[in-house]
């Protein structure tokens, strides 16, 4: 394993010389890349943004006009564009309607996730919260987009994968699997796009359930 870790180091010194905080920026770029994901004027929600690579990736897509509302538990500690506000919040318990009025649509355009749980060591119980984590996204993701929206969320691939897949297109019509070539080699995660908001839910997933990950 050590040798495929040093193989992939070139994504880390590519983030440090082009100014990302973390190399996840690059798995990003691969799905815009073949899904098309990002345009300028978009309204795009990132959740779980700390460090901040994937909300300044979308904020130089969009553009200035367009908007990256940025939400985590954790600070933001870097300089953001402008058309960038960071949220310091937990996704688990912001109210929809409060991002929603920090937009100037009446929905988002695309939604992202790279949340994650604190792996414990035990491939099953992390396999687990990345999933509820993975579907309060997507649940935020359905109430908030748009129609036609669009939604990315990373998810550890578990006995629960397909599950997700279908709430996926039930929410966004088709799905799409993408594991970018960034991801590391032992690493069981993948994202999943939802390609199409196809209508409207009126409210989220309760949170309560949901472990303190």
């Amino acid at each position: 394993m050590g040798g495929q870790r040093r193989k992939q180091d070139h994504f880390a010194k590519r983030a440090k010389r082009e100014k990302y905080p973390a190399r996840s920026v690059y798995k990003l770029e691969e799905i815009d890349k073949r899904v098309h994901l990002l345009k300028p004027g978009m309204c795009v929600l990132d959740l779980g943004a700390a460090p901040g690579s994937w909300s300044l990736y979308v904020a130089n897509k969009v553009t200035p006009s367009g908007r990256v509302i940025a939400v985590d538990r954790a600070p933001m500690t870097i300089g953001l564009p402008a058309q960038v506000k960071a949220v310091t919040a937990s996704a688990l318990d912001i109210e929809p309607a409060e991002l929603l009025e920090m937009i100037p649509k009446s929905g988002f355009d695309v939604v992202i996730s790279d949340m994650a749980p604190r792996t414990s060591g035990h491939r099953f119980v992390d396999q687990t919260r990345s999933f509820e984590l993975f579907m309060r996204a997507l649940e935020l993701g359905g109430a908030l987009c748009g129609p036609g929206g669009r939604f990315v969320g990373k998810i550890f691939v578990g006995e629960d994968f397909e599950n997700a897949r279908a709430r996926v297109r039930e929410l966004f019509g088709k799905d799409k699997i993408v594991r970018p070539k960034s991801v590391r080699t032992e690493s069981y995660e993948t994202y999943i796009v939802g390609m199409s908001r196809v209508d409207k839910v009126d409210s989220v997933i309760d949170s309560s359930n949901i472990s303190d990950v």
